[in-house]
């Protein structure tokens, strides 16, 4: 199976594969690497692309994988099937109680065992002695025995899936003294194991983080999760309740259908309805069926399904096709961890008591983008959850506080429409170097060394790179070592320049270190590509494509090694950080003309008006006491800077000149944006500060800043002169807009309202371009 990965997920592997190789070069047993992954990133593919490239790149290395989901459920009989999937047959993929009931005593190399932990662990309360057949003592060999066998010939690489899901310390700890494997792999959205900071620094564990951020950019899963949209008060009565919640979730799903159809998109948007697990629950869901078919869904016509322990519905099977008919799937308890069906979009759940915790774990199943990007519709990038429950708490998620909203500001009536121009893209441009680069690579060093488009020619190639000086044949690249300098410790860090020694030592480069270094070359010449993270993935693709075309590297020996200890020789190394200098500074050109076309595609300029209700989250939102802002309650994030702090007791302190005002957002549609351009050709969005409506009618668009802003003469100065060309363009237009960038200088507010932003007078304590704001 062909799987593209993502850019964050590329990189994920590639640290993945690093971290495991330095562990197996350790010495010991029980080695730790954390993969921490959000809910919906693709934990699954990641990994099983780990294990593939882990192969590829350590064929002499004998190793095996013992694939292991704790928890109840059939989560082990998905992960197979997705593991045969996306590889096709090769490396093989076994579960344990169908090839480890007595005949085999190995697992073979690079084969993946499956395990469900759940069901073997079982033990006899007073005997201490397992139940299950695979694990017991017996006449024929059990899969512990497999496990010792195993380990005689080869090292075992254990796998902890969605450990989050029943994997408490002592479960972990068993599954960890029991399998003793060299290597553990904890892959989960939030991680039982957590690898001690010392180990860490000495490589003997690793930690592989990707960050939410990096998955909501890509596409992947959605912005965020609201609880209740428009529902504006719970009723005591449960019928009552029940009616609300089913009603909005019905409206909400024939909302996204009508969306996404105008999208293009096939997609059949899927509610899921979680009833309580109590006796309860028989009522409830009869109650369900019959609100179902006032409104024409039954089982019968293949619009409803329904997943209980005691009754599954014929249609499962393909509830997850993207246009699969099935409307509304009921089930009881949280479905398997794992579960995948993207086009679930819509989560009704029914209280078990008065008061409820929700987590990312309970409502992930409605997380996944069902295309695997976001629309410009913007309410098709929000997962919706409907609840009777009455008191709602959001449990904060470290690694991503902000994903769920439950609190609801609703918009004030003295807001009347302004429709202001805004502007839109979405995000294109992550300041990196990507695929396209591996083209501009080739040709900068096909020019260097002479080589023309004839992959046949590989041994004049050889000669050509030769007779320029390279060193080619290089089975162990050595370094020169200081050895015997004498240094004050006292005085090391006034040290500049090079440390010489009379004699030197040689020294073989450790497989670790040489990546360290080949990386490093790529980092110091990435020129403005900022994003390394995102980069040198990229640039080192580049590199070992060409070393692939032009010098057949494929049949080499330890390729990857083999083209980094070329690359670093201190013979070589200049020669190719010009190449790779001069082929970055080439490809600036060709990412530029790419961002244009992309931009081009993905901008839209819309009558903006300020959202009817808005949502936050416990966490990172705070109820602010003030008697202007536009939403009642207000709630503004707790990480306000200082300016914007003081800019809003401003606000309030001139009440009597306000109708209201409000605190914008950033990248989503639904906040006020300004197109502007830094450096010039870079489009970006101006998301300002601050919208107000005043009582003479006028509209006032303030940006706030510090009187030290470090990104005066740039980014700033950039976001002002747009904004001053954006007031002038829409006041000819019959509008009345005021505003600038706004600094309190002094207790004074100042605002700039020159086209031009001069930010060294202000460096030079000069504000004479600038005015008192009066209100």
């Amino acid at each position: 199976m062909n799987i593209e990965l993502k850019r964050y997920q590329e990189i994920a592997v590639e640290g993945l594969v690093n971290s495991v190789k330095g562990l197996l070069g350790k010495e010991g047993m029980k080695k730790v690497c954390v993969f921490q992954a959000p809910t919906g990133s693709g934990k699954t593919i990641m990994t099983a692309k780990f294990i593939e490239e882990l192969i590829r790149e350590l064929p002499d290395e004998d190793i095996c994988f013992v694939w292991v989901t704790v928890g109840k459920g059939d989560l082990h009989l998905q992960s197979k099937h997705s593991l045969e999937r996306i590889y096709g047959g090769a490396p093989r993929v076994s579960l344990v109680e169908e090839e480890f009931t007595g005949g085999r005593e190995r697992i073979v190399k690079n084969e993946i065992v499956v395990v469900n932990w759940e069901k073997l662990r079982t033990k006899d309360r007073s005997t201490k002695e397992w139940k299950n057949v695979l694990m017991k003592d017996g006449e024929k060999i059990n899969f512990r025995d497999v496990l010792a066998k195993t380990r005689e010939q080869r090292k075992i690489i254990l796998i902890i899936d969605e450990s989050h899901i029943g994997a408490t310390a002592e479960r972990t700890n068993e599954l960890r003294d029991e399998i003793n494997a060299d290597v553990i792999l904890e892959m989960s959205a939030t991680p039982k194991i957590q690898p001690d900071p010392k180990d860490l620094t000495r490589g003997l564990a690793g930690f592989v983080f990707v960050e939410p951020k990096d998955v909501i950019d890509a596409g992947i899963i959605k912005k965020e999760l609201i609880i209740n949209e428009k529902i504006d008060k719970i009723a005591k009565s449960e019928s009552d309740s029940q009616e609300v919640v089913l009603e909005s979730a019905y409206q909400k799903r024939l909302e996204l259908k009508k969306l996404l159809k105008a999208e293009g998109s096939n997609i059949n948007p899927l509610i899921l309805i979680q009833i309580p697990t109590a006796e309860a629950g028989k009522d409830k869901i009869e109650a369900v069926k019959e609100f179902l078919s006032r409104k024409g869904i039954t089982e019968k016509n293949g619009k409803l399904a329904i997943w209980l322990a005691e009754q599954k519905s014929e249609t499962l099977d393909w509830v997850a096709e993207p246009d699969n008919e099935i409307e509304f799937l009921i089930f009881k308890q949280a479905i398997d961890t794992g579960w995948d069906c993207p086009r679930a979009h819509i989560l009704v759940k029914f209280r078990e008591s008065h008061s409820e915790t929700f987590e990312i774990q309970t409502v992930g199943r409605i997380l996944r983008m069902p295309e695997l990007k976001h629309y410009p519709s913007e309410p098709l990038n929000i997962g919706y959850i409907y609840t009777n429950v009455q008191s709602i708490i959001v449990k904060k998620e470290e690694y991503n506080p902000n994903i769920i909203k439950h609190l609801k500001g609703s918009r004030k009536d003295c807001y009347k429409d302004i429709k202001l121009t805004s502007y839109y893209r979405s995000r294109v441009d992550y300041g990196d170097v990507t695929s396209s680069f591996t083209p501009a690579f080739s040709e900068v060093a096909n020019k260097e060394f002479g080589i023309k488009e004839d992959y046949a020619l590989i041994d004049k190639n050889f000669k050509r790179l030769k007779a320029k000086g390279l060193h080619l044949d290089v089975r162990k690249y050595q370094q020169e070592i200081i050895r015997d300098a004498q240094i004050d410790a006292y005085g090391f860090d006034e040290l500049e320049g090079k440390i010489n020694a009379e004699q030197t030592a040689k020294l073989i480069i450790a497989g670790n270190d040489l990546q360290a270094m080949f990386e490093q070359i790529i980092q110091n010449n990435l020129g403005s590509f900022r994003n390394i993270k995102r980069s040198v993935p990229a640039v080192k693709t580049a590199i070992y494509v060409w070393f692939r075309k032009y010098l057949g590297s494929r049949d080499w020996d330890e390729e990857a090694l083999m083209v980094q200890k070329i690359f670093v020789h201190n013979g070589n190394r200049e020669v190719f950080e010009r190449i790779l200098s001069k082929a970055i500074e080439e490809y600036r050109g060709v990412r530029e003309k790419e961002m244009l076309k992309r931009v081009e595609g993905s901008e839209q300029f819309y009558d903006f008006e300020i959202p009817k209700e808005s949502f936050y989250n416990q966490h990172t939102d705070e109820t602010v006491n003030v008697k202007k802002y536009v939403y009642e309650p207000c709630y503004l994030n707790v990480d306000r800077t200082n300016p914007e702090r003081e800019f809003e007791k401003f606000l309030e302190t001139n009440a009597k000149h306000i109708i209201w005002w409000w605190k914008n957002g950033e990248n989503k549609k639904d906040y006020f944006g300004i197109k502007y351009e830094y450096p010039k050709g870079v489009v970006h969005t101006f998301y300002s500060d601050y919208l107000v409506e005043f009582s003479d009618g006028r509209i006032g668009i303030f940006e706030t800043k510090d009187h030290r802003d470090q990104d005066g003469s740039t980014f700033t100065k950039a976001k002002s002169e747009a904004l001053q060309r954006y007031l002038k363009g829409q006041n000819k237009k019959g509008k009345e807009l005021f505003g600038g960038i706004v600094i309190q200088v002094n207790g004074t507010w100042l605002r700039n309202l020159q086209q031009a932003y001069n930010w060294e007078k202000c460096l030079r304590n000069d504000w004479s371009e600038w005015e008192e704001v009066k209100l």
